[in-house]
């Protein structure tokens, strides 16, 4: 990182939400919600297919839907996990379904996607935490649709690199694994996962696989400090991750954590400008973003 990028200050850029009803401006968007939007919605829904899109209530759906473009959401609809942060329903029912991965497929095709991406709910109760299910996904996505770049955001497989080795042996274009806070909130946010395991499996994606790129994303707004975010950031450039994304925490229900501060968009500017100044090769940064929006852009935008 070089001495202007660290030494910038953000440190009054998070506003308190001291009404946490109301939500600034840059947070409202309009729903382009049309006939490609419910063209996509069908399609999911005959296929018997979930998104991270609405399981999660992502912001962006509707501009996605509307551009033909989902991340899908495989083995099932419900998590193992109470991350305090997160829509998905708690409680895994059954095991994982062994036509999903072709029916994921042949709807890929029939959305004629050229880019996909593929994550899960946690699925502690498996015992390869659902990568013989990754795996599956990648081939069929292969065999449908060979012209796709396949991008997978998989879960930390409790940091069974065996499981990892799993999805990495099924060749994804991208693994993303998200940290999503730094570790002080770990506890609050997410207390069944582990920082330290989550920057070992992004560490040990490259060292296994120097070819496949790996990503990372965290949350902002949930009481870290901009020490924290910057060393959070200098930990993944540590595990030689080479893109980040960075986004505006929402709260979901009236259950989950709530927000502590809005970032506005001029520090998540900041933000990306540090990221690259720090040598990550690509960096998403936004109050919208999510790990997986606008994903083939960034992709594509990777050096050789």
């Amino acid at each position: 990182m070089d001495a202007g990028a660290a030494g910038m200050d953000m440190t009054n850029s998070p506003r308190p939400n001291s009404d946490r009803q109301r939500k600034p401006a840059w947070l409202k968007r309009r729903l382009p919600a049309g006939p490609i939007y419910g063209t996509v919605c069908q399609t999911i829904d005959t296929r018997g297919l979930h998104t991270v899109c609405q399981e999660a209530k992502c912001p962006n759906q509707w501009e996605c839907f509307s551009n033909k473009t989902a991340t899908f959401l495989i083995l099932g609809s419900r998590c193992t996990r109470r991350c305090r942060f997160c829509a998905v329903a708690h409680g895994p029912k059954g095991p994982p379904d062994p036509d999903e991965p072709d029916r994921l497929a042949a709807a890929a095709a029939e959305m004629a996607l050229a880019y996909v991406v593929v994550t899960s709910v946690t699925r502690d109760d498996l015992p390869d935490g659902g990568a013989g299910a990754f795996a599956a996904t990648i081939r069929a996505l292969r065999r449908r649709v060979p012209q796709a770049r396949i991008e997978v955001l998989i879960p930390d497989f409790q940091g069974r690199m065996d499981n990892l080795d799993i999805v990495l042996d099924a060749r994804p274009d991208v693994l993303n694994h998200n940290i999503e806070t730094v570790p002080r909130l770990y506890a609050a946010v997410r207390p069944e996962a582990d920082y330290n395991r989550s920057l070992a499996l992004l560490r040990q994606s490259r060292r296994r696989a120097p070819e496949i790129p790996t990503k990372s994303g965290l949350m902002l707004g949930l009481g870290e400090t901009e020490a924290e975010i910057r060393r959070s950031l200098a930990d993944l450039k540590a595990a030689d991750c080479r893109m980040v994304t960075l986004g505006q925490y929402l709260q979901p229900s009236p259950d989950h954590l709530p927000v502590e501060a809005y970032v506005p968009p001029e520090a998540f500017d900041r933000w990306r400008e540090e990221a690259l100044s720090m040598g990550f090769a690509q960096a998403a940064c936004g109050p919208l973003v999510r790990s997986s929006y606008q994903a083939r852009e960034l992709f594509q935008g990777l050096p050789d």
